[in-house]
């Protein structure tokens, strides 16, 4: 069972005189349940979330009474109601909300699912998308994470750093093949992210799913800020990269240009 670790920012944040430590352990406990598709026993969670029975048991109780987490003593999982969490982000977050109908458009053209991905560490977070109406899944759903370094829109959200903080990032990263086409040397990866940001898009093939291509823009706040990726993608034997760019590329564009206005 893989541990839940901490970022550097998270210890920073630890050491502060306001950090309270029972809402953070609660926090890695609901956390955990994200390492496993089953529903987990006190024992796993406890390793999961590297703290104590005892401790892990008192939080189970506790989230148990308010409703979001189901459990006979022996197996534990989550209930429906944690999804009012990350309804109170999706409701709250100005990017999916003004995004929504522009993707909806652009899904129906494209014929393709479209996307919207934020940067979190050093891993996009899936924060909105849109489906055409034929019935069509690439499993990049509302919250799929993926690693940045290898993902079009992660390429796209590591541009925005100056050349000088993207070298720092990349070479901070622990970097994992996840296809065979991965690209691992990282001053080629750098070199390739400072190309997407002069080219304005990413396109990435087979690097981050066997079988699958994606292409991306940046979604730019008002003053010009990177805030977001928006990205389509298809499986290889659909879509040549000919396709996407000559396709795809254009209603991405049109959407990244509709929304900067809007976003504040």
């Amino acid at each position: 069972m893989p541990k839940l670790k901490r970022t550097e920012e998270e210890k920073k944040a630890r050491e502060g005189t306001e950090f309270i430590e029972s809402l953070d352990r609660g926090l890695r406990v609901l956390l955990s349940f994200g390492v496993d598709r089953h529903p987990m026993t006190l024992s796993d969670i406890a390793k999961s979330a590297n703290l104590p029975r005892a401790t892990v048991r008192r939080i189970l109780m506790t989230l148990q009474k308010s409703g979001f987490v189901a459990g006979d003593e022996r197996l534990f999982s989550l209930t429906p109601r944690i999804l009012l969490l990350a309804s109170a982000y999706l409701t709250s977050n100005q990017i999916s909300s003004v995004l929504q109908p522009l993707m909806d458009d652009v899904a129906a053209k494209a014929r393709e699912v479209c996307s919207v991905a934020v940067l979190h560490d050093d891993e996009v977070v899936f924060i909105a998308r849109s489906s055409p109406a034929r019935v069509f899944s690439t499993g990049l759903d509302i919250g799929y994470r993926l690693p940045a370094f290898c993902t079009s829109v992660g390429r796209v959200l590591l541009s925005r750093l100056s050349n000088e903080e993207l070298a720092d990032k990349i070479n901070g990263m622990t970097l994992k093949a996840q296809t065979p086409s991965t690209l691992l040397d990282k001053p080629t990866l750098i070199a390739t992210i400072m190309t997407d940001r002069t080219k304005g898009y990413s396109l990435v093939d087979r690097e981050a799913e066997e079988g699958f291509r994606s292409i991306s823009v940046p979604i730019r706040r008002y003053d010009g800020t990177i805030v977001a990726a928006a990205n389509i993608g298809a499986h290889v034997d659909r879509i040549t990269t000919g396709e996407m760019i000559d396709r795809f590329l254009p209603l991405l564009k049109d959407l990244s240009a509709a929304a900067q206005p809007l976003m504040v």
